[in-house]
């Protein structure tokens, strides 16, 4: 009997949302408000929900600015999502360009300081220090300060350090991107002893032939949307096709489409994403009102909160008028 494969990660309604107020003072005043709705919001993830499992290795495509690397950064836990269920069974990695460098810090510096961070012993750096130096590629550089480096270098040292660190799940965000052909071979060359292991790759990139040859499975996220999930093949054919639609259009009304595509980002409410999770048929009514019970996002307090608030507030200056009367 075939073993079924463990889920590594799942995502139900996983949304993010970015504030567009103008300033602290506005969104504290909407806090306190109790019949304000909150600051407008970007919905950078509008309610998106997958499954991956143990050894899946998964292209992520879309267009700038449609959530790519929110999600990665969610995943990676460098950000929260503003609501939804997110299980992760494992620990994280993230691969991005120069990410978590200290740029006063010299290379070798943060290749102690990076892995320290990431539960490693002194003597366990020490063991490795001279296996990351050499397939970083930066030779007398590594101990030149980071704020000297090219994107590439820093790249190469981030890339080094990172999958040297023996992850459970990799993230990867475009950090094949820069650095010259000879690095990009290596570090693809050890993305692919990674996958050989069975280790669960989330891979962001623009380079299309790239996310065919090294990824089994691909998410298209478009405008805060999951838009398809499925086989590389069919999903990079499907994106592409897109991407032959979009360009053949003229200058305005690619405008116009993205325009219309970020109002829709702003627009989106609660009320849609309830409408999304009463709509999704693999879910049974037990678990639409456990979703729908956890989706409330904004900053805005209810009129519960608001009332007690106010109350916590008339009971600490009631206090402070009876100590200053009698103390």
């Amino acid at each position: 009997m075939k073993e079924e494969k463990k889920v590594k990660v799942s995502a139900k309604f996983l949304t993010k949302t970015f504030d567009l107020g103008k300033s602290k003072s506005e969104k504290i005043r909407a806090i306190l408000n109790p019949m304000s709705k909150g600051p407008q919001k970007f919905w950078a993830l509008k309610g998106i929900s997958f499954e991956v499992y143990e050894g899946d290795v998964i292209g992520i495509v879309g267009v700038n600015g449609s959530g790519k690397s929110t999600l990665l950064n969610i995943l990676s836990g460098l950000l929260l999502p503003a609501s939804g269920e997110l299980t992760i069974n494992g620990d994280t990695t993230m691969l991005a360009v120069g990410a978590g460098l200290r740029a006063q810090l010299t290379g070798r510096e943060n290749i102690r300081l990076k892995s320290l961070m990431m539960g490693k012993t002194n003597k366990e750096i020490d063991d490795q220090m001279n296996e990351i130096i050499e397939f970083s590629d930066l030779g007398e550089f590594i101990d030149q300060p980071v704020k000297d480096y090219s994107s590439g270098m820093k790249s190469k040292l981030g890339f080094s350090i990172a999958v040297h660190q023996d992850p459970d799940i990799l993230i990867i965000d475009e950090a094949l991107s820069v650095g010259d052909q000879t690095f990009a071979q290596k570090a693809l060359a050890k993305m692919n002893e990674f996958k050989a292991q069975g280790k669960t790759i989330f891979f962001v990139s623009h380079a299309l032939p790239q996310v065919r040859d090294f990824t089994d499975k691909a998410m298209w996220i478009q405008y805060g949307e999951l838009k398809a999930f499925g086989p590389t093949e069919e999903i990079a054919d499907d994106y592409q096709n897109w991407n032959k639609w979009f360009n053949g259009l003229s200058k305005s009304e690619k405008k116009a489409y993205q325009e219309e595509q970020k109002q829709k980002q702003i627009s989106f409410s609660e009320k849609q994403l309830e409408k999304k999770v009463a709509n999704d048929i693999s879910l049974s009514e037990d678990e639409k009102h456990k979703i729908s019970s956890h989706l409330g996002v904004g900053d805005a307090m209810s009129m519960p909160t608001w009332l007690l608030f106010g109350a916590s507030i008339l009971g600490t200056l009631f206090f402070i008028y009876q100590y200053a009367m009698w103390g």
